[in-house]
């Protein structure tokens, strides 16, 4: 595992760290109200934080001698992404990624409207994307063609929430 790796999971091996990085989640939030909030003193606080930056899941802002922290998800997405299996698949040329997925996994497909989609992958019921050497395509899975090697990640998507809304109707 590469030394970004080590240091990612070792920072989240921490649960303090952990509590930084779900509050950081709602928000930047400045070092002294980060260790107020959880309770521990600025120094320790920024100890942990600094734990954080060296795995670049958190960016820091200086402002003077304030230190405003962020969160930073992409690094957190690319370690669990480094976690997925690589299988070796040789297929002929024209061979579409449905046929491919067909040949590895346990596919559902369902016909929505004059499309089949995929709504589950070895029984895990879901929405599912692909990117074709590193980028997201816009194309069904029986559209895509392979003429060339490459690389496909597929994904499915996991129903994180980004925001929470809490609806007070007045009378």
């Amino acid at each position: 595992m590469s030394n970004t790796g080590n240091n990612i999971f070792k920072a989240i091996g921490s649960d303090t760290r952990l509590s930084m990085l779900e509050r950081l989640a709602e928000g930047e939030l400045h070092i002294s109200g980060l260790a107020r909030e959880l309770n521990i003193s600025v120094p320790v606080a920024a100890k942990h934080a600094r734990i954080l930056e060296d795995a670049d899941l958190i960016k820091r802002k200086k402002f003077g001698r304030t230190h405003v922290l962020s969160i930073n998800t992409k690094n957190i997405y690319a370690a669990l992404d480094s976690l997925a299996p690589t299988k070796i698949i040789e297929v002929e040329k024209g061979t579409n990624l449905l046929d491919i997925l067909k040949s590895v996994s346990a596919i559902e497909v369902k016909r929505v409207g004059n499309r089949d989609i995929v709504v589950s992958t070895d029984g895990e019921e879901g929405f599912y994307v692909y990117a074709l050497d590193g980028k997201v395509s816009d194309k069904m899975v029986q559209e895509c063609v392979f003429e060339d090697n490459a690389t496909v990640e597929w994904k499915k998507l996991i129903p994180v929430t980004k925001t929470k809304l809490s609806i007070n109707v007045r009378d």
